[in-house]
C-alpha cells in the first residue's frame, strides 16, 4: 500500500536523485530512505515541497532491480 504525506514532513531525510540524472534535468524524481520506517520516500525535484509517495523500502527494491534488467 501506498500513503502520500507532504515532503516537509520529513525533512531529516537526505533526499537525493539518481547519479544518472543530469544537474539541471527537469524531469526528475527524488528518494529518501525513510530510516525509522523501513520505507522510501518519492518526491518531484522541481517541487520539493510537495507531496511524497511513501512505499516499503522492499517494493522499491524490487522496482530498482525491474528497472535495471529491463
Amino acid at each position: 500500500m501506498t500513503h502520500r504525506i507532504a515532503s516537509d514532513t520529513a525533512p531529516e531525510h537526505a533526499w537525493f536523485k539518481s547519479s544518472y540524472s543530469e544537474a539541471n534535468g527537469t524531469a526528475c524524481v527524488e528518494i529518501a530512505h525513510l530510516r525509522h520506517t523501513a520505507q522510501v520516500g518519492i518526491r518531484d525535484s522541481k517541487d520539493k515541497g510537495g507531496p511524497a509517495l511513501v512505499v516499503p523500502a522492499s517494493a522499491w527494491a524490487e522496482f530498482v532491480a525491474a528497472v535495471r534488467t529491463a
